[in-house]
């Protein structure tokens, strides 16, 4: 059964949608070039068919065939959910081979991707039998069907796994990064009453595999955050550009007191390899001016896009004693060197801003918000930027109802491109009358550029 989307609602950022409009009231107000205009789709449920909490969206596209396809926790499991056209209608959500929960079971953190061939890959963490590691579930169909095409095996007894991300080359090969630690008893936490979880302590370590022959079979590890099993890196998604250079951004908590392994403060860190993932650059701190991160900070903080230019786009948000602000950075030269931040919510409350970004034409970059900075709970935010003018509108509401502040949302959201202006948005939220628990929302975004 597909869900019809209802009519278009217009957003135009030229009327000068206010920060009062957008729920930013507590927030300072800033000014921004008025250019940018917006046709948001009334957002629909598209989980509604699976009883229970749906949270932790996130996304994947394939513009050769309008495809949307979007993952996220729920269902009794994975839930999946996509759409052939372009967002306008999805199809009754699956729960993914593999991921439904059973005595000892437990499975979390989606991350999709598509090959060339237009296998679309959906990889999710799984806990069984006192070992934490990836599994990987390939559709041929354009989502219509799953089966699991591999698992990854990891080589401690007890080990300590989280985040994953997954990433297609343009020769089919797979790339999947995710946080690993060789002991689960060494890693302590920090979680929120309406959050997830952050890393107090813990041998916590950004690693990668990949694989060449549809997710079947992996690669040992290569490390991706220098010093394991020390390293205090976790959450790096990746991205592959078109000569199969790697590039992924992650968070490096400073860790003190090896090896009780202490994580005190986290920076954003750029790292690329040229050589498969066999080798990794020394990690470029993105924004040293902006601050750090906390060690309470339960949700996925980092995000990367590529232009098609070549513009490496980053987006993250940091911490001070009463203050949260989520940033913009853009590197011209692979990550060697990025520009001065920018702030792109209009607000510094001290709440989540989840954080992603999204490259348009060249020099053009979406950054979209999951946050709940209005007292009316959680809401999802867009704006656009341009690394000539800065940025081209006010902040967009792109969710037309507010979720509950106390109903985690999820520590991720769906942002895509499926052309240069057109998008596809989806996350997780707790609204009437369903308020104690989530749905996953979509919304497609036409924006017409200057």
């Amino acid at each position: 059964m597909h869900v019809p989307r209802a009519t278009f609602r217009s957003l135009i950022a030229g009327l000068c949608v206010g920060a009062t409009a957008l729920g930013l009231t507590a927030g300072p107000a800033q000014a921004a070039p008025v250019r940018a205009g917006y046709a948001v789709s009334m957002p629909v449920n598209i989980s509604a068919p699976c009883a229970g909490q749906n949270a932790e969206t996130i996304q994947a596209v394939d513009p050769a065939v309008d495809g949307v396809y979007d993952a996220w926790i729920g269902c009794k499991g994975i839930g999946f959910a996509g759409s052939l056209d372009g967002g306008a209608s999805f199809g009754a959500p699956l729960t993914l081979p593999g991921s439904e929960g059973q005595k000892g079971q437990r499975s979390w953190d989606p991350a999709v991707t598509v090959a060339p061939n237009g296998a679309v890959y959906v990889a999710f963490m799984v806990s069984r039998s006192g070992l934490s590691y990836p599994v990987v579930d390939v559709s041929t169909d354009h989502g219509a069907t799953f089966k699991t095409a591999g698992s990854i095996v990891p080589p401690d007894a007890g080990n300590w796994a989280d985040r994953d991300f997954i990433a297609a080359g343009p020769d089919g090969t797979l790339y999947l990064t995710w946080d690993y630690g060789p002991s689960a008893a060494a890693v302590t936490f920090v979680c929120a009453p309406s959050g997830s979880c952050a890393f107090a302590t813990g041998d916590v370590n950004v690693v990668m595999q990949k694989s060449t022959d549809g997710g079947r079979t992996w690669s040992p590890m290569t490390y991706v955050s220098p010093g394991y099993p020390n390293s205090g890196g976790d959450s790096a998604p990746i991205l592959v550009e078109p000569d199969g250079s790697l590039d992924a951004v992650y968070q490096g908590y400073v860790v003190t007191d090896v090896p009780t392994d202490n994580l005190t403060v986290a920076h954003t860190y750029a790292t690329r390899s040229t050589d498969g993932g066999a080798t990794w650059s020394p990690p470029v701190r993105i924004g040293p001016a902006a601050g750090t991160m906390n060690n309470s900070e339960w949700w996925i903080d980092g995000a990367e896009a590529l232009g098609p230019d070549g513009t490496l786009y980053a987006t993250w948000d940091t911490q001070e004693a009463t203050t949260d602000t989520g940033w913009l950075s853009y590197s011209r030269d692979h990550g060697a060197t990025w520009s001065t931040p920018v702030q792109a919510p209009t607000d510094t409350l001290n709440v989540p801003h989840i954080m992603q970004v999204v490259a348009g034409p060249p020099g053009i970059a979406y950054v979209g918000w999951l946050g709940s900075s209005d007292p009316r709970g959680y809401a999802q935010y867009l704006r656009t930027f341009s690394v000539k003018q800065g940025w081209l509108s006010a902040p967009v509401q792109v969710s037309q109802a507010f979720g509950t502040g106390t109903v985690w949302p999820g520590d991720t959201f769906g942002f895509s491109a499926l052309s240069p202006t057109r998008l596809a948005v989806a996350w997780g939220s707790a609204v009437a009358p369903t308020a104690t628990e989530d749905d996953i929302w979509a919304a497609t975004v036409t924006v017409a550029l200057p």
